[in-house]
């Protein structure tokens, strides 16, 4: 591709591509293919210049050799991104607020007085309307109020009012709706689907394939935590799945042959094979923005008061014009209180700043599914840390296979990744990763693979049971033994290291030594939330108290419980709460979901479990802890702009009313006044928190 810099630092460009025009999908394309480069840290396509800013660390060369190997039709871009960016919103928004601010000053500047006269009263009517239908439901809300202003201005000749009043309104009314829509994409794009792989039923085999090989009438399978990324047709397997993500129902639901699934679902217990009936995520995105759009998950309990207050202010508005026209006699003081209402402001600002920090969340990896969250996160006084996965590395390693058998490590290697490929969990994900960078490969040997939620996982190989799990589920609930002759071998495992014991015929055949190194951030997180208002920050884990005391001790936390079940964790954050703490729970894994329901804000970290994810009301997708401090101080920020937008508004109304009543003002400066400092309260809740 052809271009030439225009602006350069080290760390920063800004190019101009030699093209005549940039359609929005061609840049989309390029932003793709920019992101997706390893040392670019931010991108910003502009299709009406042609250009790009581009942010990046390391070497500047190595980015223009990367525009200069781009080509439109030689890159590649998801289809759900190029169909959802947002662009085309973004274009149409601008130019209709162009074209009303052009209409606007071309009317003023060139039409007759008697047509634009004509026109203003014709507007009028859909105001006026408005109001009507609003009085005939029985209710007295902000649209009576906009109505009886625009209509007495009418009334009473005063156009340039009445005309101020509709073109500010309708400005709000295209802001609200632009910035409504934008973040609520931003939030369902965030949302959709991250499945990447799944198990095809093919001859009688499990194959494990990439989803875009997937058709209409394949049958996949589907496993304890995995999320169902098609809709499809149950025909074998029974389950419980978890569609409150979809449908909103806070149980699980029971699926068995015939019932239908949906993409997106989680499969909280037992197993299904489905027939695909619907494959694309165009269809997942519409469900989600749906649901967003008709769930109370975006409204904070701020937001939610400050509409129901912008309503119950109407009356007193009302009440007000009223007593200032008995008291004073004088219409034109009058009018002014009608002009100036608390409710628009209100109703507009709360919403934008809510939706813009829950966008602005997800520019640093931080997925918020509603407005809620962000309240209950700066409100919160306790946060539990599941350990695995969370305050240590999301990617542990597998350092060495122990033999107590004769089979070689190797071997042993072989049939325990085989078993645990079945399972998302980063210490199954560390045993098959060893495996296949040590080059093993394997085929299915085993019958169907049984997950034990916080143990391990069970299955056959022949007539030959085979274990695989915690010391607790193999040496007490499945009451396997060490042959003698190996152990001292058994007692010399090095401590340094976690430990995934697999047993045959309730023999111990292997230990696989898997290193699971504290995230060096982990430390400066907890004594960051501890400074930013956290009162009680808690780590639970079902690993052994030896582990879980080092752990404790080197980041600091205020308590610590070792060999915790799932419901254990549950159980701690339900009694948090009746001592009247907001709780935050922060996990990874299949066992930590219990404990993200339960909380009043689950979040859930990285590349954990899809069930975590999903379940979780906020996801963290950086593989960096320090992302729960930017979370807290987003919130705290947010909390804080809500409440300055009260101040704001009730202060700049109220000396529009007092200037209105005391005749320093006229209503059209009152009106130009308020629907003026009501957009700027709205624009400057666009911007960021951080």
């Amino acid at each position: 591709m052809k271009f030439y810099i225009r602006c350069q630092t080290k760390e920063y460009l800004r190019v101009h591509l030699n093209q005549a025009a940039m359609t929005c999908r061609e840049a989309d394309i390029l932003q793709y293919y920019l992101q997706t480069q390893p040392n670019v840290v931010h991108v910003k396509v502009y299709e009406r210049t042609a250009d790009a800013t581009i942010q990046f660390v390391g070497d500047r060369a190595d980015i223009i050799c990367a525009l200069k190997k781009f080509c439109y039709d030689q890159a590649e871009a998801p289809e759900v991104f190029l169909d959802n960016s947002g662009r085309d919103l973004n274009r149409a928004y601008k130019e209709k607020i162009v074209n009303k601010t052009l209409m606007r000053v071309a009317s003023c500047l060139f039409l007759p007085y008697p047509i634009r006269a004509l026109c203003i009263g014709v507007k009028s009517l859909k105001y006026i309307w408005e109001g009507v239908r609003t009085l005939l439901k029985g209710r007295l809300e902000v649209e009576v109020l906009d109505a009886t202003a625009i209509g007495v201005s009418v009334l009473r000749g005063n156009l340039k009012t009445a005309s101020s009043i509709m073109f500010l309104l309708g400005i709000g009314e295209l802001l609200e709706q632009w910035t409504h829509k934008k973040s609520v994409g931003d939030l369902a794009r965030s949302m959709s689907l991250q499945v990447e792989k799944v198990w095809l039923k093919r001859e009688g085999q499990e194959i494990l394939v990439s989803v875009a090989d997937v058709a209409v009438g394949d049958e996949v399978v589907m496993h304890m935590g995995n999320v169902i990324p098609f809709d499809g047709l149950v025909s074998c397997g029974e389950a419980m799945v978890n569609q409150s993500s979809f449908t909103g129902e806070s149980l699980p639901v029971r699926k068995d042959a015939g019932s239908l699934v949906y993409a997106g679902t989680v499969l909280e217990e037992g197993e299904l094979i489905v027939q695909v009936k619907e494959i694309g995520s165009s269809t997942r995105y519409e469900k989600i923005v749906a649901m967003i759009e008709e769930s109370e998950k975006l409204k904070s309990a701020l937001e939610s008061k400050a509409e129901r207050l912008a309503d119950r202010l109407v009356p007193y508005a009302f009440l007000g014009t009223g007593l200032t026209w008995l008291l004073t006699r004088n219409a034109t003081k009058a009018i002014t209180v009608l002009m100036v209402d608390f409710s628009c402001a209100l109703k507009l600002a709360m919403p934008i700043a809510v939706l813009s920090a829950i966008r602005e969340a997800s520019l640093n990896h931080i997925t918020v599914k509603g407005g809620k969250y962000l309240e209950a996160v700066a409100e919160a006084s306790t946060v539990v840390f599941d350990k695995t996965g969370t305050l240590t590395k999301a990617r542990p390693t597998l350092k060495n296979v122990v033999s107590f058998c004769e089979e070689s490590p190797a071997e042993l290697l072989r049939i325990a990744a085989c078993l645990e490929e079945h399972f998302p969990h980063s210490m199954a994900n560390a045993v098959v990763r060893g495996a296949m960078e040590r080059g093993l490969e394997h085929e299915e040997m085993h019958s169907k693979v049984e997950y034990i939620v916080a143990h391990g996982i069970s299955s056959y190989i022949g007539e030959k049971k085979v274990v695989i799990g915690s010391y607790h589920f193999v040496f007490e609930d499945e009451d396997c033994t060490v042959d003698p002759a190996y152990q001292d071998a058994f007692d010399g495992l090095p401590t340094e290291y976690s430990h995934l014991y697999m047993a045959m015929d309730r023999k111990l055949i292997a230990a696989l030594c898997i290193e699971d190194p504290l995230r060096e951030e982990a430390e400066a997180v907890v004594n960051s939330l501890r400074r930013i208002g956290i009162g009680k920050i808690v780590m639970m884990t079902g690993d052994s108290e030896r582990t879980a005391a080092s752990v404790a001790e080197k980041i600091q936390v205020d308590e610590y419980y070792s060999e915790v079940l799932p419901e254990d964790k549950a159980r701690f954050i339900e009694e948090e709460k009746k001592s009247s703490r907001t709780v935050i729970m922060i996990g990874d894994g299949i066992n930590d979901s219990p404990a993200l329901s339960a909380a009043d804000v689950g979040i859930a970290i990285s590349d954990g479990a899809e069930i975590a994810r999903e379940i979780a009301d906020i996801t963290i997708s950086s593989d960096d802890l320090y992302e729960v401090v930017t979370l807290r101080l987003l919130s705290v920020s947010l909390m804080k702009r809500i409440r300055k937008n009260y101040r704001a508004i009730v202060g700049i109304n109220t000396a529009l009313i007092l200037l209105g009543v005391a005749g320093f003002i006229q209503p059209a400066t009152a009106a130009l006044f308020h629907n003026t400092s009501t957009l700027a309260i709205a624009l400057k809740s666009m911007g960021n928190l951080l």
